[in-house]
Order: C-alpha cells, then sequence, then structure tokens
C-alpha cells in the first residue's frame, strides 16, 4: 500500500461538545472505541418520526410519497447527527434503511441553487451506485435535487460532459470517481459532505489506494459519513485517518429485520437433487418475484442452462457480464416482466427490488454476514417475505452457526409455502 503521509484530516479539531440533541459519552479514536470488532455507541437521542426531524418540507413530500412512514433503528439514530454536520460512523447490516439514511441527510443540507457537486457518494458496486442514485432522486424529487451515477463500463466522455455541467451529487465506483477528478471534470471545490457506503464490502474488493486518492482531492473540511456491516482492520484505519471525533452508531443484529421473513430449509440428500427440488417450486416462485442465489458465477450458468432445458424463464446475472447487459436484466426484473433472476452475492448488497417476496439460497452463503444481505432481500423495511435454504447434509454445520449468528429459527419448509409468499 502506498504511504500516504499527507493525511487531509490531520489539523487539530476540538471534539463536539455535548448538546441538547445529542450526548456523547466517549471520545477519541474509533479503535479504543471497538468491542470485537464492533463500535460503541456514543450518540443517544433517537428521533422516532421523520416529522420531528425538522426537514424540509418538500423533503419530508419525497419522503412520505416514497412510501416510508416511520424511520428504522438507523434512520431514527443517524440522521440528526449526519445533518448536523458530524463526521458519523454507522454500523448496521444491508436491509435496514442505511442508503435513506444518507440521501436524507444530502438531500437536507444540499444549497440547491448550486449546480456543482456537494456531496459524493462511493459504493463497491456499480448496480450499488445506481440504486442510491434512484433513492436520491425519488426521495429529492420535490427539491428537483440533481444525482448523476459516474460508474464504470460507461462512456467516459458523456460522463466528462455531464459532470462539466454540474450534478449536485454523484454517486460513484472509486476507480471511475478518481479517474473524473484526475481529469478535472469532478469539480471537488464545493464537495462538503463525502459517503463511504458499505465500506467493509468496498475495502475488501482492494479500494483502499482509489479511496484514499480521492479523499486526498476532496476539500479538507469535508463532513465524512461511513457505513459498514463489520469494522475490520481496514475500515477502522480509514475511520481514524479522515474522520473527525465520529458520532458512532450501532444497530446491534437483534435489532435488524429479520422479523417480517420467514425462513424455511429444505434437507436435499445429494448437491445434483437440488435442480429437481428447484423445479419442482418453480411454480411458487413466479407466483411473485424471486432471487435465486448461488455462491459462483458457473453455478448460476450452469442452472440457468439447465432450467432453460426443462422450459423454465429465468434471468442471470453476475460480474463476468458488462454493465449494458446488468442493466438491461435489472430493468426486466424491477418492471416485472422477468420474474426470476439467478444471481451471485454480487446482488446480495443494497439491491432493492420491491417485489421480491421470495429468496432461494440454492447454495448457502460462505460468508455467514451475506445471509441477511441476501434473505433481505425479500423483506425491505418490515415488509414480509419468504427465504427457502437447500440444505445438504454437509450444509447442515453451516447453518447452525447461521441460527446461532442472528438468534434466528430456520424451520422445515411447510406443504403450504405458495400461501405465505
Amino acid at each position: 500500500m502506498s504511504n500516504y503521509s499527507d493525511n487531509p484530516r490531520d489539523s487539530p479539531v476540538g471534539k463536539p461538545g455535548p448538546d441538547e440533541n445529542g450526548r456523547f459519552t466517549e471520545g477519541g479514536d474509533v479503535s479504543s472505541q471497538m468491542e470485537d470488532g464492533v463500535v460503541k455507541t456514543n450518540w443517544d437521542t433517537v428521533v422516532d418520526s421523520f416529522d420531528n426531524m425538522k426537514l424540509r418540507e418538500n423533503l419530508l413530500r419525497g419522503i412520505y410519497a416514497y412510501g416510508f412512514e416511520k424511520p428504522s433503528a438507523i434512520q431514527q439514530r443517524a440522521i440528526l447527527p449526519c445533518c448536523r454536520g458530524f463526521d458519523v460512523i454507522a454500523q448496521a447490516q444491508s436491509g435496514t434503511g442505511k442508503t435513506a439514511t444518507f440521501a436524507i441527510s444530502i438531500l437536507e443540507q444540499l444549497d440547491l441553487k448550486n449546480p456543482y457537486c456537494q456531496a459524493l457518494v462511493l459504493a463497491p458496486t456499480r448496480e450499488l451506485a445506481q440504486q442510491i442514485q434512484k433513492v436520491i432522486l425519488a426521495l429529492g424529487d420535490y427539491l428537483n435535487a440533481q444525482c448523476y451515477a459516474c460508474i464504470g463500463g460507461t462512456n467516459v466522455k458523456k460522463d466528462m460532459e455531464t459532470l462539466k455541467n454540474g450534478q449536485q451529487i454523484i454517486v460513484g465506483t472509486p476507480g471511475r470517481v478518481f479517474d473524473m477528478m484526475q481529469r478535472q471534470a469532478l469539480d471537488t471545490r464545493n464537495i462538503r459532505m463525502f459517503v463511504l457506503d458499505e465500506a467493509d464490502e468496498m475495502l475488501s474488493r482492494g479500494f483502499k489506494d482509489q479511496i484514499y486518492d480521492v479523499f486526498k482531492l476532496v476539500p479538507r473540511e469535508v463532513q465524512v459519513v461511513l457505513l459498514s456491516a463489520t469494522m475490520p482492520q481496514d475500515v477502522l484505519e480509514v475511520t481514524t485517518r479522515f474522520m473527525r471525533e465520529p458520532v458512532q452508531i450501532l444497530v446491534k443484529k437483534e435489532e435488524l429485520s429479520l422479523d417480517g421473513i420467514k425462513q424455511f430449509y429444505i434437507s436435499v440428500d445429494k448437491e445434483e437433487w437440488k435442480l429437481e427440488t428447484l423445479c419442482d417450486l418453480y411454480e411458487t416462485l413466479t407466483i411473485t418475484q424471486a432471487v435465486i442465489f448461488c455462491n459462483t458465477r458457473r453455478k448460476v450458468d450452469w442452472l440457468s442452462i439447465k432450467m432453460h432445458d426443462r422450459d423454465f424463464t429465468v434471468s442471470i446475472m453476475h460480474g463476468d457480464m458488462d454493465q449494458k447487459e446488468r442493466d438491461k436484466i435489472m430493468k426486466e426484473f424491477r418492471t416485472g416482466s422477468s420474474r426470476v433472476l439467478i444471481t451471485t452475492d454480487l446482488l446480495a448488497r443494497g439491491i432493492d427490488v420491491q417485489q421480491v417476496s421470495l429468496v432461494i439460497n440454492y447454495d448457502l452463503p460462505i460468508n455467514r454476514e451475506n445471509y441477511i444481505h441476501r434473505i433481505g432481500r425479500g423483506g425491505r423495511f418490515g415488509r414480509k417475505g419468504v427465504a427457502i435454504n437447500f440444505v445438504t447434509e454437509e450444509d447442515k454445520r453451516v447453518l447452525k452457526d447461521i441460527q446461532q449468528f442472528y438468534n434466528t429459527q430456520v424451520d422445515e419448509m411447510p406443504s403450504n409455502v405458495a400461501d405465505l409468499v
């Protein structure tokens, strides 16, 4: 890794003191405020309704028009300090409402008269960046806020032209954003808020140097908001290097919204019998929309061929496909013209398709943390959903581990599963 001695955040800054809106119980280096890779919450204000957050009237209209009624646990805790301009670390899993947390905070602070980039959001995948853009545009509909997705796999010239004309919020992947900065197409002088979404996932993909390079090109006084499901060493390094006395908010596993999701397993004696099991379930899948998760791209391709051979209609998506193809498939799935999507964990984080109420783990995830990311596709913001896990003899230990980790119960699938979807 490069040696970054020119830390853009090394100026001494006083810790925000306690006030009537939030109390700091501890300060200092985040690494000293950790227990087993988990941040200690140091902000104790909870605002349990959007109306009480003193947000712009037209932003509130956008929030309610989007379908939100009550803020989720992370939104109740994190929107206020974000809007106050504090650096914030929010540790919470996918499916808990993190995207709307920072989207609302950005839109609340936006200078609507200034056409240039005031907020920059970095995400690990193109699909997640586009999903964030959609949420920001929807919530900011009544503000006429501009938001542009700056991602790889698209036309560089078009990006440069669009950015030079000004976009108030940029959501992008680190490589393309840094490229636009280097080409001086993205003017960083007006950036007041920098958001790192799914920081653990992003750093595990090896974006650290690019993220540090981007940091060096944004104003020193920028507000930093970091969202992460876990706090590995790489994330800690970012927080200690680039954040000033951050507000720390933890939404614990037991506060997560697994409640609305009915979880079942089907015992499958042999791996090769999973295909028959899936075909038997096909009619149930197409009542609504379903996402089927496999652990490898090769398995996704194989399963798709086998399903098509039997005249079942399915779509697939994984990281080997080019961006245009991925966009087309995602669009078909969102509009409902495609009803069954087979994918890898590429789709497990942050992709919210409203109609999905059934998730099938053809393979149990290799990483137990990915379990909630996957099955959360079927129960976003408290909506009901069903998750079905195919479990071979070797998988039983993994399933037990998942149940213990999430303090949840996975029952054998009943015969009337179609009534539950």
